[in-house]
C-alpha cells in the first residue's frame, strides 16, 4: 500500500433507518473512516461512500407507528445518521439516500436493462418470509419455525412478483470465487458462500405488489409493482457514482471494495455479483466481512433490544478512545464482546500508560533538558540503531495489516514500537545524562531520537487517533497534512520547536465505571470478584490442536514458534515453554489452544492463540488428551 497515486473506492453498507444508529452501525463506519483515512495518508486517491436505506416493510411500518409519512419519517432518521458519523468525525466523501432521484434514476435505468435482456420474469412464489430480514428463508435456514437472525416467527407468504434469473449465474459465480481467493476475505466467508453455491440456487424474488407495499421505486416496466430490497439497496454503490458513462463512475468502480457484517454476506457474496453481471458490470475487488459485536453472549442487533448507544461513550471518554478500543478490541471476521469495563481497561493500560506516558515523557525531556528544541543528535548506538529498524519493520506490518483491514494487528505493531520507546527512556535515562556534561552528546541522540518517534507515531497514528495524532504532531510543530511518505526515519529537523504534550488520555479513575460488569450482564454480588462466571468460561473457545513443526524463536531463551493445524486451518503458537521442551519434542503432539484471542506479535512473530500448560515445583507440563480426538476438536 506504500505505493502512491493508486484509486480506492470504500462503501459501508447503507443503513436502513427503521431505527436509530447502534455501536454495530459506528463499528462498521468508524472502520471504515479509518481505512479511507490511511488511504489517504498514503497518497492515494479515495472515494468513501455510505448512507441510508430507506424503502421496504419494516419502513413503512415505522413510520405508521409513528404516525408519519414514510418520507417524513426518512427524513428524520437519515438526518440523525448524518449527525451521528459527523459527531464520530467520519471522513465520507458522499452520503447516499435510496429515496434521492439520482438513485432511483440508475435503478430504473438497470431494471429497465435486465428486462429488455430477458434476465427477468413474471412467476409466482410462496415461502416463509421475515419481515425484519425483508427475505424469504429456505427450509434449511429456518430454526424452530423462526428468522435464524431476529428470532422472530415467519409469515408464509403467497403471490405474482417479478424474479430475476439468478440461477443460470450459479457455475459462473463458483468459477470467480475459486479463481481469485482474496475475492471474499476473511476465508471463513469465502468457505461459507462457495458451501452454499453447492446447493441449486434459486431466481431471486425483485418486487412486491403496490396492493401490499407502496414505499418503493416503481419497476419502470410494471407499475403496479415496486422493486423489492435488494434491487434497490445494492445498486446504491453504483448509483452513488451517477451515469455508468461518467467521469465518477470510471474512475472508482474498478476499485471498489465493500465493507459489511456477515449478516448480509448472502446479499452482497451471491446475489450483488449476479445482478452486476447480468447488467454487464464488473464486480468488486474485495468483499470485506466482520462478525458481530455481543453484549452478554448474544448478537447486538436493535430488534432484539441489547444495543449500546454509541455516542455516550464516545462523550464519556472521546471518540479517539472509542475508536481505539473498537479496532484493538475485535479481530476483523471474527465476533467480539463489548463492555465499558473492557473500554476502560484498554484506556487506562493501552492511551493513557503506553501512548500518553511516552507523549508526556518525551516531550518534557525535551523541553527540560534541550529548552524545548530538537537537538542535533550525537553519535548513534546500537540501542538507536534499533529503535530505526523496528519502525521500518512496523510501517511494513502496519501496510501489510491495512491491506487485509487487520487493524487489531496494525495497531499491535503500533503498540509493540511504544513498548520499545517506553523501555528505551527507562534504559537511557536521559535524566542521569543531563547531569554530566560530559555525556551532552548522548543525551542529544536520546532526546533527537525521542522526538523523532514522536514525529513517526503523529503521522502513522493519525487514520486510527485523529486528535491524539494532531496533538502530538502540534507539540512538535508539524503543522500541515500528515503523509506516511514523510514517515522515513530520520526527517525530523535538528532545531524544531517542541511542547510540552498534556496528557492525551487522562487515566480514568471512576471505580464506578472501571469497576462495571459487561453490559447486558447481571452485577456481580459482593465478594465475587474473584470468581468467573459460566458465561465469561464459555466465551472461550478451546481447541484440540495437533503440532505440525516447532521451531525456536531467534535471540529467546523462553520462546518457541509452533505452527498447529486445526484440521480446516493452520495457526502460529508462540509459546514460553523452551526452557521445558525441546522444539522437536513437540512435534505430533496434541495439545489444547484457546483458539479466539486476539493476535499478539511476540519477537517479532504473530501468535494467534495460546496453548494450555500447568506448573508447579519448578516445572511446566503442556496440556495434552488421554484419548484422541481430531485437531480442531472443541474441548469443553
Amino acid at each position: 500500500m506504500s505505493a502512491s497515486g493508486r484509486t480506492f473506492y470504500l462503501t459501508t453498507p447503507i443503513y436502513y433507518v427503521n431505527a436509530t444508529p447502534h455501536l454495530g452501525h459506528a463499528y462498521t463506519t468508524i472502520i471504515a473512516d479509518a481505512m479511507a483515512r490511511y488511504r489517504r495518508l498514503a497518497g492515494d486517491r479515495v472515494w468513501f461512500l455510505t448512507g441510508t436505506d430507506e424503502h421496504g416493510d419494516k419502513i413503512a411500518q415505522a413510520a405508521a407507528k409513528a404516525g408519519v409519512a414514510p418520507q417524513a419519517y426518512a427524513d428524520r432518521i437519515a438526518a440523525v445518521f448524518r449527525a451521528t458519523w459527523d459527531r464520530l468525525g467520519i471522513t465520507y466523501d458522499d452520503f447516499i439516500r435510496t429515496t434521492e432521484p439520482r438513485h432511483q434514476g440508475i435503478v430504473q435505468q438497470i431494471l429497465q436493462k435486465l428486462w429488455d435482456a430477458g434476465e427477468i420474469y413474471f412467476g409466482k412464489y410462496g415461502g416463509q418470509y421475515c419481515f425484519g430480514c425483508e427475505r424469504f428463508y429456505t427450509d434449511k435456514e429456518i430454526i424452530d419455525g423462526k428468522c435464524p437472525d431476529h428470532q422472530t416467527p415467519l409469515t408464509y407468504i403467497e403471490e405474482e412478483n417479478y424474479f430475476f434469473k439468478m440461477s443460470k449465474y450459479q457455475e459462473w459465480l463458483l468459477r470467480e470465487i475459486e479463481s481469485r481467493p482474496d475475492l471474499i476475505r476473511p476465508e471463513r466467508y469465502r468457505n461459507e458462500i462457495l458451501g452454499f453455491l453447492r446447493e441449486p440456487l434459486q431466481d431471486l424474488s425483485i418486487s412486491r405488489p403496490k396492493s401490499r407495499l407502496s414505499w418503493g421505486i416503481p419497476l419502470p416496466f410494471d407499475d403496479r409493482f415496486v422493486t423489492y430490497v435488494w434491487f434497490d439497496a445494492l445498486i446504491n454503490y453504483v448509483s452513488a457514482l451517477g451515469e455508468v458513462s461518467g467521469e465518477r463512475y470510471r474512475t472508482f468502480w474498478p476499485h471498489v471494495q465493500h465493507l459489511i457484517g456477515k449478516d448480509i454476506l448472502k446479499p452482497h457474496g451471491v446475489y450483488w455479483p449476479c445482478m452486476l453481471k447480468a447488467a454487464g458490470l464488473p464486480i468488486y475487488r474485495h468483499l470485506n466481512v466482520h462478525g458481530y459485536w455481543g453484549l452478554g453472549g448474544g448478537k447486538m442487533s436493535k430488534s432484539i433490544g441489547n444495543v449500546v448507544e454509541a455516542l455516550a461513550l464516545t462523550e464519556k471518554y472521546g471518540n479517539d478512545a472509542f475508536r481505539y478500543f473498537i479496532m484493538r478490541e475485535m479481530t476483523f471476521g471474527l465476533d467480539a464482546n463489548f463492555s465499558e469495563e473492557a473500554l476502560v481497561a484498554r484506556f487506562n493500560a493501552d492511551l493513557a500508560n503506553d501512548l500518553g506516558n511516552l507523549a508526556s515523557r518525551a516531550t518534557t525531556l525535551i523541553a527540560n533538558f534541550a529548552k524545548g528544541t530538537i537537538p542535533a543528535p550525537g553519535p548513534l548506538t546500537a540501542a538507536e540503531e534499533e529503535i530505526g529498524t523496528m519502525w521500518a519493520r512496523v510501517r511494513g506490518e502496519v501496510d501489510a495489516a491495512m491491506e487485509e483491514f487487520a487493524f487489531q494487528r496494525a495497531l499491535g505493531a503500533i503498540w509493540e514500537f511504544i513498548g520499545l520507546l517506553n523501555r528505551y527512556i527507562d534504559g537511557q535515562q536521559p535524566w542521569t545524562l543531563a547531569k554530566d556534561a560530559a555525556k551532552r552528546g548522548r543525551l542529544d541522540a536520546v532526546l533527537y531520537t525521542l522526538g523523532e518517534a514522536l514525529r513517526c507515531l503523529g503521522i502513522i497514528l493519525a487514520p486510527f487517533l485523529p486528535e491524539a495524532a494532531r496533538r502530538i504532531r502540534g507539540a512538535l510543530d508539524q503543522t500541515g497534512d500528515p503523509h506516511l511518505a514523510d514517515c522515513e526515519w530520520g526527517r525530523l529537523v535538528p532545531g524544531t520547536r517542541a511542547e510540552k504534550v498534556t496528557p492525551l488520555f487522562p487515566r480514568v479513575e471512576d471505580k464506578a465505571a472501571a469497576g462495571l460488569a459487561p453490559v447486558g450482564s447481571p452485577p456481580r454480588e459482593a465478594g465475587s470478584d474473584a470468581l468467573a462466571t459460566m458465561d465469561e468460561f464459555a466465551r472461550l473457545d478451546l481447541r484440540v490442536a495437533q503440532v505440525i513443526a516447532a521451531d525456536a524463536v531467534p535471540k529467546s531463551r523462553k520462546l518457541v514458534k509452533l505452527t498447529v493445524s486445526l484440521g480446516a486451518e493452520q495457526r502460529t503458537i508462540v509459546a514460553g515453554i523452551a526452557e521445558h521442551y525441546a522444539p522437536a519434542d513437540l512435534v505430533g503432539k496434541k495439545i489444547v489452544i484457546v483458539a479466539n484471542l486476539e493476535p499478539a506479535t511476540l519477537m517479532g512473530v504473530e501468535s494467534q492463540g495460546m496453548l494450555l500448560a500447568g506448573s508447579g515445583g519448578g516445572r511446566l507440563a503442556v496440556l495434552t488428551l488421554d484419548r484422541d480426538l481430531p485437531p480442531g476438536a472443541r474441548v469443553q
